[in-house]
């Protein structure tokens, strides 16, 4: 155990009184009763174990899960900020885990390396969940991802490997060692920037490989004593620890020393859930005076974001009116973990271990609403709402109607409804691949979506939505349910509306800016037509809209961008929805119509690749080029018009408007990237759509222009001066601007031997 890498280890007896229980104070904090499982341990030893275990809860910055709290007290985590600084654990022990790759088994609770480009992290893994790639940015989950096992390629599909594979967020604490293994904020901002070794938010994504499909289905504190008897066994056995775990069961046989450890982990779970001080989900503990700060903090993620949040589960599960007052069956999948980032101002808080905490606050509050609102699940407008998976996303809940229809059961069991409602499910044609019709309508208006939820309180209801190419074609945009449902109420189905537009840096005539509209309203769905678009608003720009209660006018505005970029051809300083745009602002797609007729070669392949290319969160769009010059043409091309497109893309790639990707295809015949193992590779041809550039107020960028020609953009960074230099006072106050615009506040401070370097155009 010795060595430079080992935190040292400090004697009972040169340990002072603090006031606080300590594991390595002279009452030992575990006993052997322990060992043998919560219901054997005395009242006293409880008692003794829950004060110190409810003070480490209040010290950590994330939940506590159960496997974290045995950690705290059998390898001792002072509570005086030091946290494991001075227990006995051996550093170069500690798996290595790197961003992006492939990894081993690492449940909640093992310690571990994050490999960097120079000084290594080391962490406590204090929340883990599933990060499934098709779950989208505001939470939509497809039916067959909720519950599905690890491994799983799609509907119905569970995946033939003997060593399933799933990609999993880690949080890792990286200040849980104490100050003199942490990382300084400027360290920790540098890596989360440069997002190579854990991500803007300081979380790490990999690819977990388990060692069989039984593994991955094990329960958490199982998988950790597995952890704990193989890889982190030298850490588990150390002398050192305040009571040893071969002590605690009088031997080293392996069946002893798991018996037990699971009989240690179940005390620690028996104490976290007894405590009158804390509550609970699954596995995580924390204070209930958190919850109720939480409750009544009016910021991000606070107690309004939080109602927010639940009713838009309940809403969710609200029947769809269709033809003639029928209703059918619905079934909404929400996660809940990437539906936080959709709250305005929720990135700070979801960074590091506040994502585990908004995550746990978020679910609790779910649960208090189907437990204390519906008979187990079921509501009074016939929906049923349940967790249906606890892992993936952070939890996906189950919105269904009608709920009737379904046997009861406990609403907060996972039920993994989702998937097992796709294993009887048919498989896919087999085709070379399945595209759209160049010229197919965009959607109907159930297609078309209404929206995100920002906020619905005693005052007013906020949503936002893109806009689409359908609504500046017809004039009209849809309303949300919660608006068209009040208004039907108080004022029939076609009240006069007022549309109040704020265009944000621009100025709109005053006929716009304000306008007259009418509506068409039904009890739960409704649209404003007779709108009036502004010149410049487009397909995918994004609208904030809201309504004071009782109101009826609807004030909708854009946001700006700090700065402005160029996406495909437009270009644009407001925010927008990227896959709106990548699909919707083609060629031949204008206000006045949607028609390829008329257009070029390259037109007609650029406009495919958006329209039918396999499109991801970030508005990329990639396409099977084999099955391009059917989709242009609805059949097989002549010679001439095959040759012309094959001519359009080489020019489209040698211009870099397009670009060569390779992909593979599965044995249904659908197309996939990035490429998955044991499938054949086929080559893509990829739109990017977003390319920030320097926009200058000469047009020396303009088509033509001289000025900035072949020039790159490089954004604002730091740079190590050398020795015996200072940044100049300007630079220092040009970095707390960056940093202000990124979303800090009170800006930050230059580190010490760093200046910083503003963003700037420089030729090549």
């Amino acid at each position: 155990m010795g060595g430079e890498p080992c935190v040292s280890a400090i004697g009972v007896g040169e340990r002072e009184w603090t006031g606080v229980l300590d594991p390595y104070g002279d009452q030992a904090l575990l006993t052997s009763a322990m060992a043998e499982g919560y219901d054997a341990v005395p009242g006293r030893e409880r008692s003794r174990l829950q004060s110190y275990l409810e003070a480490v809860v209040a010290a950590r910055p994330a939940p506590v899960h159960t496997t974290v709290a045995f950690n705290a007290v059998y390898f001792g985590y002072e509570l005086g900020g030091d946290g494991y600084g001075g227990s006995p654990l051996c550093l170069d022990d500690f798996p290595v885990i790197t961003f992006g790759e492939c990894a081993p088994v690492l449940p909640v609770g093992a310690m571990v390396c994050v490999a960097t480009g120079s000084d290594p992290l080391y962490a406590e893994i204090v929340y883990r969940e599933g990060a499934h790639p098709e779950v989208s940015a505001l939470g939509d989950v497809p039916a067959w991802v909720s519950g599905a096992p690890a491994g799983a390629e799609g509907s119905g599909r569970p995946g033939v490997d003997a060593e399933p594979r799933r990609r999993e967020l880690l949080v890792p604490d990286l200040h849980a060692f104490g100050p003199a293994l942490s990382l300084s904020p400027a360290q920790l901002h540098r890596l989360r920037t440069r997002g190579r070794w854990i991500n803007e938010d300081g979380h790490v994504v990999v690819d977990v490989c388990y060692p069989s499909s039984q593994a991955a289905r094990r329960d958490d504190l199982t998988a950790y004593a597995d952890h704990l008897l193989t890889t982190a066994r030298e850490q588990l056995l150390s002398p050192f620890v305040p009571v040893s775990l071969a002590s605690l069961v009088g031997g080293t046989h392996d069946d002893d020393l798991r018996a037990g450890l699971l009989g240690l982990l179940d005390t620690v779970r028996g104490v976290l859930n007894a405590s009158a001080a804390l509550r609970t989900w699954g596995h995580y503990a924390m204070t209930r005076s958190s919850l109720a700060d939480c409750w009544r903090d009016t910021g991000p993620l606070g107690g309004d974001d939080l109602r927010s949040l639940v009713a838009a589960v309940e809403r969710a599960a609200t029947p769809a009116r269709r033809r003639r007052g029928l209703n059918a069956p619905s079934t909404v999948y929400t996660a809940v973990g990437p539906r936080l980032r959709g709250f305005p101002g929720a990135a700070e808080q979801l960074r590091g271990a506040g994502y585990a905490a908004a995550v746990c606050r978020a679910n609790v509050a779910l649960a208090d609403v189907v437990q204390g609102d519906s008979d187990r699940g079921l509501f009074g407008n016939g929906s049923r709402i349940s967790l249906d998976d606890a892992f993936e996303g952070g939890g996906v809940w189950r919105s269904h109607h009608p709920g009737d229809a379904e046997a009861p059961g406990d609403p907060l069991v996972p039920a993994g409804c989702g998937w097992n409602s796709t294993l009887h499910a048919l498989p896919e044609p087999e085709t070379e691949v399945e595209l759209e019709p160049v010229d197919a309508p965009l959607a109907d208006d159930d297609a078309l979506g209404l929206g995100e939820l920002l906020r619905s309180d005693a005052q007013e209801i906020v949503w936002r939505a893109p806009l689409r190419l359908a609504h500046l074609i017809g004039g009209w945009f849809p309303l949300h349910p919660f608006v068209a449902e009040e208004l039907c109420q108080s004022h029939g189905a076609h009240p006069p509306l007022r549309l109040e537009l704020d265009h944000a840096g621009e100025t709109l005539d005053e006929k716009v800016a304000a306008q007259n509209v009418a509506a068409k309203l039904k009890e739960d769905s409704g649209r404003l037509t007779g709108v009036v678009w502004p010149g410049d608003f487009f397909p995918g720009l994004m609208l904030e809209l809201r309504r004071l209660r009782g109101d009826t006018v609807i004030r909708l505005a854009t946001t700006q961008l700090n700065e402005r970029v160029q996406a495909g051809d437009r270009e644009t300083g407001h925010c927008y929805d990227r896959r709106v745009l990548t699909r919707e602002d083609v060629p031949g797609s204008s206000r006045h119509g949607d028609s390829a007729i008329g257009l070029g070669p390259r037109q007609l392949v650029m406009r495919t690749v958006r329209r039918c290319g396999l499109l991801t969160l970030d508005g990329h769009a990639l396409m099977d080029r084999s099955a391009l010059p059917s989709a242009v043409y609805g059949r097989r091309p002549a010679r001439s018009q095959a040759a012309a497109l094959d001519s359009a893309v080489a020019e489209l790639l040698a211009e870099r408007l397009l670009e060569p990707a390779l992909g593979s295809r599965d044995a249904w015949g659908q197309p996939h990237f990035p490429p998955r193992d044991g499938q054949r590779t086929i080559p893509l041809i990829g739109y990017r759509p977003v390319r920030p550039r320097v926009i200058r107020p000469w047009g020396g960028d303009e088509p033509g222009g001289e000025g900035l020609r072949g020039a790159q953009f490089v954004a604002g960074h730091l740079r190590r001066l050398r020795p015996g230099f200072l940044p100049s006072d300007l630079q220092r106050a040009a970095f707390r601007e960056h940093c202000r615009r990124l979303g800090k506040a009170d800006g930050w401070e230059l580190p010490y031997g760093y200046t910083f370097v503003t963003e700037h155009a420089r030729g090549r």
